[in-house]
């Protein structure tokens, strides 16, 4: 029964915005792992201010579509927009844009378009997967192309804030249309996100990943990430800074010519380091339960969202919780990870008797599914045992998948059920996608102190 908590939480997941050929909707860039996210209705086009038209003009010499494209012909496996941050022809774009490419240089190639036609092949010289940012740089032909000498577009100064409900201007080239420029509002930080994105109200779309958010003097305030599933004008921008930070450290970087597996795995391996260090330092908190006590976490970057059911139609009285990280990393179009998710069902079956309510509540526990094989990832190796928590009895399933490319990192999950009473207990699960086997173990053993009874100790 804790899979039907999954489907009952608002649209809170966030789908990137690149673009990839084909598709009917952008893939999960910035999510935890979830379903795609149909198609959305087409809304009309906004008016364009003459500040629009005015920062369009003046930036679009910088503004660049990047495509991917397979080695061995001109098909575009998907597109994004990025832009021009030195005069040499860097390019600061999302690293979901470029992942394939990353990953997988053998097959794929990076090229650029420009909004007055000319194109022209990139290379790879960074990339900051936590941002989900790269750096790119057009390959000059000896030939007088190239991009240098068509400007740069500037960083807005850290010391110069912007203040909520502020005009920003976002471009890019959405759906592969058209380059185009969308008015919005800056509207602060998201509330309890583990890393800082800016809120933008605007309705940016699939192939402006990457692109520039400028503000009313044409200065960067953040770059195009991913919206809202099932919601209209909430999307999302990564702090302008973070790619400033990526361009001063990796301007004279050498191209990425080999399969980027061993970079991305120490820069995951770091990330979790720091989130697993934060969580754990966060004391549970109660659910309010009248039997048990049941780990909820501080909602410093979780959201938590539950609801109950007393006396439904069967006669089982319950009430649910599930609390989750709303933001994730890219690591591929099929593979999400970096994020915390936890749920828990307390049930009440006085009314069905012991032999009924143990054929439901032990079927709420083996319906928990943990994952297959896939090229990701292994099977799930599974250990199970009895604990006592201060004399409330456990049964624990801890289970881990390892990456198979990533090397040292895992995807843990924990189901908890009490074994305590005839007609009542408790479900719980845990998962932690991306995380070493040290943390995993540390992250287990916190989950399952956050179980005992409640004051009262009721039996």
């Amino acid at each position: 029964m804790l899979k039907s908590c999954l489907k009952s939480l608002p649209g809170l997941l966030l789908a990137g915005l690149a673009f990839a050929a084909g598709a009917q909707s952008p893939p999960p860039a910035a999510s935890a792992p979830a379903p795609a996210a149909p198609p959305t209705a087409a809304q009309p086009a906004p008016t364009v201010s003459a500040s629009a038209r005015r920062l369009y003009e003046r930036s679009k010499g910088q503004l660049l579509q990047i495509r991917t494209l397979l080695k061995t012909q001109d098909s575009q496996a998907s597109v994004g927009s990025g832009f021009l941050v030195s005069n040499d022809g860097h390019i600061v774009t999302n690293y979901h844009v470029v992942s394939q490419f990353a990953l997988e240089p053998e097959s794929y190639r990076l090229r650029y378009a420009t909004t007055d036609g000319q194109g022209g092949a990139l290379e790879l010289l960074d990339f900051d997967a936590r941002r989900d940012l790269a750096l790119l740089r057009a390959v000059e032909d000896g030939k007088g192309g190239g991009l240098k000498g068509r400007g740069a577009l500037q960083f807005r100064p850290q010391s110069q804030p912007l203040a909520k409900g502020e005009r920003i201007y976002s471009m890019g080239n959405p759906h592969d249309v058209a380059f185009a420029v969308v008015e919005g509002n800056y509207n602060g930080l998201v509330e309890r996100s583990f890393d800082p994105l800016i809120y933008y109200a605007g309705g940016i779309n699939p192939g402006m990943s990457g692109g520039p958010v400028l503000d009313e003097d044409g200065y960067v305030v953040g770059v195009n990430v991913s919206t809202l599933l099932f919601a209209q004008q909430v999307s999302f921008l990564v702090p302008g800074e973070f790619a400033e930070s990526l361009v001063k450290r990796s301007l004279a970087a050498k191209p990425i010519r080999t399969a980027a597996w061993g970079r991305l795995r120490d820069q995951l391996t770091a990330y979790q380091d720091e989130l697993v260090t934060r969580f754990l330092a966060l004391p549970w908190e109660s659910a309010n339960n009248d039997r048990y006590r049941l780990p909820v976490p501080k909602q410093d970057f979780m959201r938590c969202w539950g609801r109950g059911n007393a006396a439904d139609s069967k006669g089982l009285d319950f009430e649910r919780s599930q609390c989750r990280m709303d933001h994730a990393l890219f690591v591929s179009g099929s593979l999400q990870t970096g994020w915390l998710d936890m749920s828990h069902e307390a049930y009440n079956g006085s009314k069905l008797g012991a032999l009924r309510f143990a054929r439901q509540y032990s079927a709420s526990f083996r319906n928990e599914r943990l994952g297959l094989a896939d090229k990701s990832r292994t099977a799930p190796y599974c250990k199970e045992q009895f604990v006592d928590r201060d004399g409330l009895p456990l049964r624990a399933v801890v289970c881990l998948r390892a990456y198979r490319k990533l090397e040292g990192l895992h995807d843990l999950s924990v189901l908890v059920t009490t074994v305590d009473a005839s007609t009542q207990g408790a479900l719980g699960r845990f998962d932690a996608r991306g995380v070493s086997f040290d943390n995993a173990l540390k992250l287990a053993a916190h989950y399952l102190e956050g179980f005992a009874w409640t004051n009262n100790k009721a039996k």
